[in-house]
């Protein structure tokens, strides 16, 4: 399709004097302007590349390999990328070809000199990271990132998408470019060395100097985690994971965008490390539809192929760990099969979930101004290998350990809530001690046995596991489906505050919760169907078409406008659904005036109902504020529910103030902008 250069990022040097009027330290100020004749130099670029490449394509400086058929590579094989080269333009590719011919150039020199030992093999190593660390900031899809005003990598997404528009970065300016990618491998490079040897940084903590340690080897290897063959029975106290989220990402997939110039630099030093063409896809732990393209229900067997891999990881962790140690991983995944999955394998290999713990990784004050709905946490379990059962030991059931899954999470969710962990990653978070309780009851059935699904759901039941329906069989998402019922009547109490908890209707009840949840008008439509079975809706009989709709694999809310366009706003008095009175009451106030909404809610009799007055204070403590009431701009969908909001407070305060308490939130935006 081509490209056009439409704006020029500049630093200027600026010279600072003391007040003894020498030089001070030079200080750089950034600026932007249009593009000029003499800043185009693609035909330049063009002749030097069309010299340059054939020889490099003799040498192999270059990529040539293809993009393969993948989940994540027909992003950039339907806009005509063909091979890994294509992802750079020629000015870039230029600069990462001169780039590999110069590291080859310096490798040949070394090794013809015999000056090729262990430390300078690291070095040349060093420096191919950095070589790769540039390209992830000068191809077609790195991007400019306004609100830090510098580029952003490659990967910001996880994929391949097409960027519109795209920066790259000047290979050869002070603190840029090589300067700054040699710069953030030494940081690296440093950060390791305190790690494996904390007695040569002398920080003030617990290793002073001068202190005498004992430095155990430090051996790194590069194998497959399910034939850890190097490492014997029972001799591990610790196994630190961080295993492949599902179907999260597709590292193979991206990596190839690495792989493919690093064998040719690193590849050139340590050559056994690289004797695949590309990355390895087949052996990859992911649940990648991709690896049964063609196979009917891809999408259920990439699922199990993820279950079946991990939980021979899990086997080979267990069998390398001593009796008493430990494992810990991380997981953060919003759907909860990828929970199951996970779990699952940990618990047929032999393992017991002892203690979880959810780690908060961004500020709460940032989750409304997201127009898509993130979790934020990332969950540590920490397991051990569980103790073989007596073999006279009775049969446990599901009945008798659903209600100690809800006690246990029902003790957590306040101590998570005081740490700052909220919407959906409260339910993340609980999902721990739910496990927790769960895996120490494993094996589970059921005594009774749970009714027989419809037909439609039998048969894709029967697609996913090829195997007939149990209808005593126990899964993990049993004990999850548990763990979010407890999450959200326990967010219904505390969304209530002043007033006493009422019992709000299904429909109702889950507006309410998927905004509190989510923060946002879009969510994965399996998350929807998930909460909606927790306040007892049907999903697709009762909110989609009435409430929402579904879009693709995603679940996206209506205001108050877009039911009323779609004649979707039921009656007005809130006799199918509360929700239906706050959103006639909410559009009337945007399309009319605040006086016509007050008439409304007096005729209906809302004004002193108390199921409205309740709906009201869950609607006001969820929805986002607009920017009269935040300061916040928002857009898009987010911006109608501020509007619903905005409609809906001003009536409280004009009609209802003494009956419906000022929302929480409202207070918090006050306290952050004094």
């Amino acid at each position: 399709m081509g490209e056009q250069l439409f704006a020029i990022v500049f630093k200027r040097r600026i010279e600072t004097r003391t007040r003894a009027g020498k030089k001070g330290r030079d200080k750089w100020e950034r600026g932007y302007r249009a593009p000029r004749p003499e800043d185009d130099n693609s035909a330049e670029i063009a002749a030097r590349l069309a010299e340059k490449m054939p020889e490099w394509e003799a040498l192999d400086f270059v990529p040539g390999e293809s993009l393969p058929d993948g989940n994540k590579t027909t992003e950039p094989m339907r806009y005509g990328i063909r091979r890994w080269r294509d992802l750079f333009n020629p000015r870039q590719l230029l600069g990462h070809g001169t780039g590999v011919e110069v590291f080859r150039e310096l490798l040949d020199e070394h090794r013809a000199a015999g000056r090729l030992d262990d430390v300078t093999k690291a070095a040349f190593v060093y420096l191919a990271f950095s070589l790769d660390k540039m390209l992830d900031y000068s191809s077609r899809a790195s991007t400019w990132e306004a609100s830090k005003q510098a580029i952003g990598h490659t990967f910001a997404r996880h994929d391949f998408a097409l960027r519109w528009s795209f920066a790259e970065m000047a290979p050869a300016i002070t603190s840029s470019g090589y300067q700054w990618v040699t710069g953030q491998v030494e940081k690296c490079i440093g950060e390791l060395v305190e790690l494996a040897r904390p007695d040569t940084v002398n920080d003030g903590g617990l290793l002073g100097a001068g202190t005498p340690v004992k430095h155990p080897p430090v051996t790194v290897t590069c194998s497959s985690a399910d034939q850890l063959l190097h490492v014997v029975d029972g001799s591990v106290d610790i196994v630190v994971m961080d295993p492949p989220y599902y179907d999260n990402v597709m590292y193979a997939e991206l990596s190839d965008f690495f792989y493919v110039w690093l064998k040719r630099t690193a590849g050139q030093v340590y050559p056994e490390l690289f004797t695949r063409r590309l990355t390895d896809k087949d052996n990859e732990a992911v649940a990648n539809p991709a690896k049964f393209d063609g196979q009917k229900g891809a999408k259920a067997l990439a699922g199990r192929d993820y279950q079946q891999r991990m939980a021979r990881i899990f086997e080979e962790c267990r069998r390398v760990l001593k009796p008493n140690g430990i494992m810990t991983l991380m997981f953060t995944h919003k759907a909860t099969g990828a929970w199951d999955a996970l779990t699952k394998g940990l618990m047929e290999a032999g393992f017991v979930i002892t203690a979880s713990w959810p780690i908060n990784t961004e500020a709460e004050s940032s989750t409304h101004i997201r127009n898509r709905s993130a979790a934020n946490s990332t969950i540590f379990l920490v397991c051990r290998p569980r103790e073989a059962a007596p073999a006279d030991s009775a049969q446990e059931y599901w009945e008798d350990v659903e209600p100690l899954v809800a006690r246990a999470v029902r003790h957590r969710v306040e101590e998570f809530q005081k740490a700052g962990i909220g919407g959906v990653d409260l339910y993340l978070a609980c999902f721990g001690p739910a496990l927790e309780e769960f895996s120490r009851h494993w094996p589970l059935k059921r005594g009774t046995p749970r009714p027989t699904p419809e037909a439609k759901k039998r048969l894709r039941q029967t697609a996913l596991f090829e195997e007939e329906y149990d209808p005593y069989a126990v899964t993990p998402e049993d004990a999850l489906d548990a763990a979010r019922r407890e999450v959200k009547q326990w967010r219904l109490e505390q969304l209530a505050r002043k007033s006493a908890p009422g019992a709000l209707d299904p429909l109702t009840s889950f507006f309410v919760l998927a905004w509190d949840a989510f923060k946002a008008p879009q969510f994965p439509y399996d998350e929807g169907l998930r909460l909606a079975r927790a306040v007892g809706v049907d999903l697709d009989a009762q909110v989609v078409g009435t409430l929402a709709e579904k879009k693709g694999s995603d679940l996206i809310l209506w205001d108050s406008a877009k039911r009323a366009a779609k004649a979707a706003l039921g009656s007005p008095d809130g006799g199918r659904a509360m929700v239906d009175a706050l959103h006639h009451i909410a559009n009337a106030a945007r399309s009319k005036t605040l006086a016509a909404a007050k008439e409304m809610a007096e005729r209906a009799g809302l004004l002193t109902d108390p199921a409205f007055q309740q709906a009201l204070t869950y609607a006001l403590e969820v929805l986002p504020p607009s920017r009269t009431f935040s300061g916040l701009s928002l857009d898009g969908d987010l911006a109608a529910a501020a509007g619903d909001f905005e409609a809906l407070e001003n009536l409280r305060r004009l009609a209802l103030s003494d009956r419906v308490p000022e929302p929480e939130q409202l207070k918090l935006f006050a306290e952050e902008a004094a």
